[in-house]
């Protein structure tokens, strides 16, 4: 089993660098559907973009704890159909998970994918009850880009405000190799995203650290030692920092054996050896609802000998 899935690991690494047609069709496929159920292409908004998937854990599970992941892809690229795996692996923790398409580059700049987020995590709030998950608790999640997403919204009020939704009704947040911190933008791609070189400063999720006052959700920030994309010491170190002086509660997970891609592949149900990712996710919500994350801390696996810095 090891060796498959390094094998797979390594397939996916090629496809990656290959620019191949969606390498994550490939943990798709070896990831199990379980027990659980799907209610796909669900309307959110009027933009033909708006539309989300919802992940329900097995028959019988009631009032579960909801989380809305958001995907990467330099916010040029993405399908929520890709991100399946992700969707299965959480329900069969326990969670409702929603998976939200948003409009992307060049139909959109920043920082109107940031209204399709909030737009997204509104419409959860309002509906997921009649999917099973509880509205008094949703956590955002998301990997690089849509890491970036999730801060954003978590951490600056004025997006789910603008929903008419309280932004103090988070009960946490998860960024997976997220880029918090990226002023000035060397990525040529990601360059007119945030219209370089007139990008403001306000587009940077570290400025937001304190906007939020005493009511910013506590946050898990999770990354791959090894990240050749965004350097996880600036980024989930930099953020992590920045949380922790503010009063905010956050952890940090640093990963050896993964890169930036396959952290987010260490999701799947498949390939969740890759990295205890999966456990951490299902212990920081566990916990945080039980009323026992409030400890600010940084996280190491085995392979490592500590936090990125």
């Amino acid at each position: 089993m090891t060796k498959r899935i390094h094998l797979v690991c390594a397939a996916f690494a090629a496809l990656v660098a290959l620019g191949a047609c969606s390498p994550l069709s490939v943990v798709n496929a070896i990831s199990p559907g379980g027990a659980g159920s799907t209610t796909p292409a669900l309307r959110y908004g009027a933009d033909p973009r708006n539309m989300l998937d919802i992940y329900r854990p097995p028959a019988g599970a009631k009032a579960a704890p909801v989380i809305v992941f958001f995907y990467g892809g330099n916010w040029v690229s993405g399908r929520r159909g890709d991100y399946a795996f992700v969707g299965r692996a959480l329900a069969a923790r326990g969670f409702v998970v929603v998976v939200p398409d948003y409009r992307l580059y060049p139909q959109v700049r920043y920082p109107d994918f940031l209204a399709d987020a909030a737009q997204a995590v509104a419409w959860t709030e309002r509906n997921i009850a009649s999917h099973g998950g509880d509205p008094r608790q949703v956590f955002l999640m998301g990997h690089s880009a849509g890491a970036y997403n999730a801060a954003m919204i978590a951490l600056d009020p004025r997006w789910l405000a603008g929903q008419g939704v309280k932004p103090d009704s988070l009960r946490g947040w998860i960024g997976l190799a997220g880029p918090y911190d990226f002023l000035p933008i060397q990525n040529r791609t990601t360059r007119p995203v945030f219209d370089y070189p007139d990008t403001r400063a306000d587009s940077q999720p570290v400025n937001h650290v304190g906007d939020a006052g005493s009511g910013a959700p506590p946050a898990l920030l999770v990354a791959a030692r090894s990240d050749d994309l965004v350097d996880p010491a600036r980024n989930t170190g930099g953020l992590a920092g920045k949380l922790r002086a503010a009063g905010v509660p956050v952890r940090e997970q640093y990963y050896g054996g993964v890169n930036h891609y396959t952290l987010v592949a260490s999701l799947s149900s498949s390939l969740h050896t890759l990295a205890p990712t999966l456990d951490a996710v299902e212990a920081f919500v566990k916990e945080t609802l039980a009323g026992s994350a409030g400890v600010s801390g940084n996280g190491s696996d085995r392979r490592t000998s500590g936090p990125a810095r």
